[in-house]
């Protein structure tokens, strides 16, 4: 211990007699010896991020927020209004229930179309000899395309026209006449059955698609079902004309009739007058 306390005095005295020295070299080596850097990281200072941080966050709230917030308010009332509207087309314009009804009715009434139908296609044939079984099964085809077998079938159960040497032109002219306003009568039947059945194929289609229709899609339906009852109608006017003809043709084959025995009875008074000449 004595020892040791001997050796720190003179280590004192040794830096007191050099302190010059040692105070020399202590302020070259602070003077040579690099700073410390700091990191990238270290070297920012985040109060003042922090402090922009919070000035952004307060310019947010301040401004873009109370207009943030008056779309929000405008966006709830246009939505309240829309609910409000679908509201009122769900159960005013367009219920549920009475939509439901209607399609109902639509399925109803398509049974009785199919009823029609099949009343409409009811087997009537009647010939039993072979050329009137011909003529009838043209004349009962509901096909258009079987008009150019009417003049065939129609002359061999009806005869033809006789030849000039069988009967007068007048005659000849009347008997024509008639045939052809029975051919063009029999040839607009087939083609009327040809068009009920395509009206039938329509309304059929129609009424499935007024049974799937939307309400917002119902009018477009609808105006195609009330171009194809104008087209029904212009078809039953069709027909109604054909049996004006008819009609018509009836009546001047009785006139005609009159007149050919008007004319035989004055050819008889001549023939009686030249007789009695004699």
């Amino acid at each position: 211990m004595p020892r040791t306390s001997g050796w720190v005095r003179g280590l004192s005295s040794w830096i007191w007699a050099q302190r010059t020295k040692i105070l020399v070299v202590v302020l070259l080596l602070t003077l040579v010896a690099p700073q410390p850097v700091h990191g990238q990281l270290l070297g920012i200072d985040l109060a003042v991020i922090v402090t922009a941080i919070g000035g952004i966050n307060t310019a947010i709230t301040n401004v873009i927020g109370s207009g943030l917030q008056a779309i929000s308010g405008a966006l709830n009332a246009v939505n309240g209004l829309l609910t409000a509207i679908q509201s009122y087309f769900q159960n005013t314009i367009y219920p549920q229930v009475a939509i439901d009804r209607a399609r109902g009715v639509v399925g109803a009434v398509q049974g009785i179309y199919n009823s029609i139908r099949s009343l409409a296609n009811l087997n009537v044939a009647s010939a039993t000899l072979a050329n009137p079984r011909q003529l009838e099964a043209v004349l009962l085809s509901r096909s258009a395309g079987s008009i150019g077998q009417v003049t065939g079938s129609f002359t061999r159960v009806y005869q033809a026209v006789p030849p000039a040497t069988d009967a007068p032109a007048p005659m000849r002219d009347l008997i024509d006449m008639t045939d052809a306003t029975a051919q063009a009568a029999l040839k607009k039947s087939i083609a009327i059955d040809d068009a009920a059945d395509r009206l039938m194929d329509a309304s059929d289609q129609l009424a499935a698609e007024m049974a799937a229709a939307a309400p917002g899609t119902a009018p477009m339906v609808e105006a195609q079902a009330a171009a194809m009852l104008v087209k029904a109608h212009a078809l039953t006017q069709s027909a109604m004309a054909e049996m004006f003809r008819i009609r018509a043709i009836d009546m001047a084959n009785t006139g005609a009739s009159l007149k050919f025995n008007a004319n035989h009875a004055s050819d008889t008074r001549r023939d009686f007058t030249n007789m009695f000449k004699k």
